[in-house]
């Protein structure tokens, strides 16, 4: 007879950057202007396409999308992480590691599909223009964001399910900087053979499927572009997907990158670091700089405000023209 004597956690200590030694505070102030430019520029891109009327089409709205949960992600995890790198590790309690292993879960699975829908958008506009304003229209747009979300809570519940039939009697020493799946199985005492069947049929869903829709869709916008006969018109009718391209490139990349190839669990810690930290800040960059539409709505806001601030100063009334009325 077996004898079962568990005892589970109820804390788990994150050892986090273990080697960076005198670097501690540095990074942390690295990581800290890094989160605010991440946060104030995912912000500046909702409210940039929500005041512009000309912006108000499907891709941008999606873009709000994408936004929203870059902002999601990297508030799940660069709070945590900073208390981290400033201590040289960090203790949280089990719920709350379960808590941000879910909610980094969510809004990755946010970002697969809301970047497969953003393709879907951009075949349509380019393979099919005449059909475009009636496929993609504003019903289409919510229903998609709504099912995405459908879907997301659909699977975290599944996972918490599976999650909460397992064991977890340590050691309660994870060496990450968060609380991912992989290192969260290590301190489990049960058997984890359901949740890896679990986790890869998710990973063939959410990533590897959105992965060859994008592909599929690219191929033939690439073959649609390649039948225009000017150079000029080829050229402006692929710098409208190609801000949505790159960042596909750089979400997929430092994700197969971290999880595909095996290495040694320093370089995947930093290789984290791509993908929930570096990613959500170049995102809003790469729209921002490199589309015109978006750099005029932001000239004329910041104008905008600028002008109102200036009116009022002018005419001694308080900033926004805020005062009360009687």
């Amino acid at each position: 007879m077996q004898h079962h004597n568990i005892s589970k956690i109820t804390e788990i200590l994150l050892l986090g950057f273990q080697n960076l030694q005198s670097f501690n505070v540095v990074f942390f102030l690295l990581l800290l202007v890094i989160y605010c430019v991440t946060v104030c520029g995912n912000l500046l891109i909702i409210l940039v396409v929500s005041s512009s009327r000309s912006l108000h089409s499907p891709m941008y709205f999606f873009l709000t999308q994408l936004s929203f949960s870059d902002i999601l992600l990297t508030t799940t995890i660069v709070p945590n992480t900073l208390h981290t790198v400033l201590y040289e590790g960090s203790s949280v309690s089990f719920i709350g590691c379960m808590s941000q292993f879910y909610f980094f879960s969510a809004s990755e699975v946010l970002e697969c599909l809301l970047l497969t829908v953003m393709s879907y958008d951009r075949y349509q506009a380019i393979c099919h223009p005449l059909h475009y304003p009636s496929v993609m229209d504003l019903t289409f747009c919510v229903r998609a964001v709504l099912l995405c979300w459908l879907v997301i809570c659909a699977t975290l519940l599944m996972i918490f399910f599976t999650v909460s039939r397992l064991d977890f009697c340590g050691p309660n020493i994870i060496d990450h900087f968060f609380c991912d799946l992989e290192p969260l199985l290590e301190l489990s005492c049960s058997d984890t053979f359901m949740m890896k069947l679990e986790t890869f049929f998710l990973v063939i869903v959410f990533a590897i499927c959105p992965l060859t829709v994008i592909i599929v869709s690219y191929v033939s916008i690439i073959v649609t572009i390649l039948k225009i006969p000017s150079v000029t018109g080829r050229q402006k009718t692929f710098s409208t997907c190609s801000s949505h391209l790159a960042v596909v490139a750089l979400f997929y990349g430092s994700l197969i990158t971290t999880y595909l190839f095996p290495r040694k669990q320093n370089a995947k810690t930093f290789l984290s670091l791509f993908y929930t930290v570096v990613t959500p800040l170049l995102n809003p960059m790469i729209y921002s700089l490199s589309n015109k539409d978006i750099k005029q709505a932001l000239r004329k806001l910041m104008s905008n405000l600028f002008a109102m601030f200036h009116i009022d100063s002018l005419l001694g009334l308080p900033a926004l023209s805020s005062c009360p009325k009687n």
